[in-house]
């Protein structure tokens, strides 16, 4: 095994399974109905477990499957059975597996910005199902079983593409572009039958346009993958023409069909922003896990992205962090963990016994050479509880200087336990709309959103309000609040 292999085994952590298709050709017999509902009865747990669990808040849950339900109802297959399931992540996505398996997840919800909008989403993914998109997706993967496909999507596998060059195939394959813009069509085709306003779509993929580009301008990283949903589900300018000629085809006219913001408003009131109690809250630089009972503090210049399997923060000069805690199956040294558990295979240099915040711990590091340059690997292994380890990898290309490798070293000895009662007093962001008073400014309210940082673009971007939008008095807006 190279030491790139190595590496990679290391920072991805996984195995990704493969179906009984995988011997089969691309261009494998179609599959039938029934093998598209047994498939997606069977990838439905991982999905679920793969994006943290399932967001029950009842009026949202409820919410989301009330609107699909009449979505499925005025399609050209009323009779199908859906599942209509609200993921508990922040990532903006939404996707459909065979079988009529239809996912949103929280961070979609929060950026759309009418019931309209949320409708136009739920039928695109029908959509797909209907004209058997997800089915002929799957076929297309050649056996990758999709909920591994998702987990290499969600832990960051641009970072293992950055440095081995791996990864490509690690997440759902996106749409063709005919298959987006038939979905498209059928997705307003649904809407108008439903009652809802077909301009809507092209309004939310305007938001997922300026999102998109509100999270490359946080990050500063050029190289950085679009989200998840514009990697599945590609937007081209030419698209959202698409959407608007197919919505004036309708023959229903602009503006002539309520959106129900308000009703959309009020049924996601208090929904969980970013962070939640199961995964953890992000705040700016610092990452705390008030069930698991910890919390850090990242470099300057690191941006924290925190997934349900580990949290990943990118720096400047393409540094990367990983940070998980895993199970300790038996009682060990924390420098045997490091060196015969968790990288046994692995040639490493310079180990060290360290003691941080009162845990054992222990780090070393080794070298890694890629086709891009050399990257210094740095591990890190500590005695969280006696049956857990958290574990820290820090990669920099080439050796870091004096100044980063102070902050790196301030980074991983602010890793320590949360008491009690620090746990108890963490709460996280939620959405709640506010009525907008006389006076009020778009920069005004932005400027009461608990960020440190790009306020008044994170406001435009959740409301959908470009630059030249004038607040009136007594609509409503949404605002992150803690």
């Amino acid at each position: 095994m190279s030491v790139k292999q190595k590496v990679f085994r290391l920072w991805l952590g996984v195995s990704l399974g493969f179906s009984a298709y995988a011997s089969q050709p691309a261009a494998a017999q179609f599959m039938s109905k029934s093998r598209e509902q047994s498939i997606g009865a069977e990838e439905h747990p991982k999905i679920i477990k793969q994006y943290g669990g399932v967001y029950d808040e009842p009026g949202v849950a409820g919410y989301v499957a009330t609107i699909g339900g009449r979505i499925v109802a005025n399609s050209e297959i009323p009779g199908q059975p859906f599942h209509f399931t609200v993921l508990d992540s922040p990532i903006v996505n939404a996707f459909a597996l065979p079988g009529g398996y239809v996912y949103v997840t929280r961070g979609l919800i929060a950026l759309a910005n009418s019931e309209a909008e949320l409708a136009s989403v739920l039928a695109h993914e029908v959509g797909h199902v209907a004209a058997r998109h997800s089915a002929q997706r799957y076929n297309r993967s050649m056996g990758m079983a999709i909920g591994g496909a998702v987990l290499g999507a969600v832990i960051g596998n641009q970072i293992v593409n950055d440095l081995v060059q791996q990864g490509g195939q690690l997440y759902l394959l996106s749409y063709s572009r005919k298959q987006e813009y038939e979905a498209d069509q059928l997705g307003v085709k649904y809407l108008v039958r439903t009652g809802y306003d077909p301009y809507a779509e092209a309004d939310f993929l305007r938001s997922l346009e300026a999102h998109d580009a509100l999270e490359q301008a946080m990050n500063r990283d050029k190289n950085r993958r679009p989200s998840e949903f514009l990697t599945t589900h590609p937007i081209t300018a030419k698209r959202v023409v698409e959407a608007i000629d197919s919505a004036r085809q309708s023959g229903v006219p602009v503006e002539s069909r309520p959106r129900l913001r308000d009703e959309f408003l009020s049924s996601i009131e208090g929904m969980v922003y970013g962070g939640s109690p199961e995964h953890g809250y992000v705040r700016d630089r610092n990452f705390t896990h008030p069930k698991l009972g910890f919390t850090f503090t990242v470099p300057p210049g690191f941006k924290i992205t925190d997934t349900p399997d580990a949290i990943i923060a990118t720096g400047p000069d393409e540094m990367k962090i990983k940070f998980d805690i895993v199970p300790l199956k038996q009682q060990t040294s924390m420098a045997n963990y490091l060196t015969s558990i968790w990288a046994n295979d692995v040639s490493l240099r310079n180990p060290e016994g360290l003691n941080i915040n009162g845990m054992q711990a222990a780090t070393a590091e080794t070298v890694l050479n890629t086709d891009t340059g050399r990257a210094v690997v740095r591990l890190v292994a500590i005695g969280f509880t006696p049956d857990r380890v958290a574990r820290i990898m820090i990669v920099t290309p080439n050796q870091p200087g004096a100044e980063m490798r102070t902050e790196l070293q301030r980074f991983t000895y602010s890793f320590r336990s949360l008491s009690p009662q620090e746990a108890a007093k963490t709460r996280p962001l939620r959405i709640i709309s506010i009525p907008v008073r006389p006076g009020d400014s778009v920069a005004g309210i932005a400027a009461r959103m608990p960020f440190s940082d790009y306020r008044e673009p994170r406001f435009r971007v959740l409301n959908g309000f470009d630059q030249n939008m004038v607040l009136a008095p007594g609509m409503r807006v949404k605002v992150v609040a803690e």
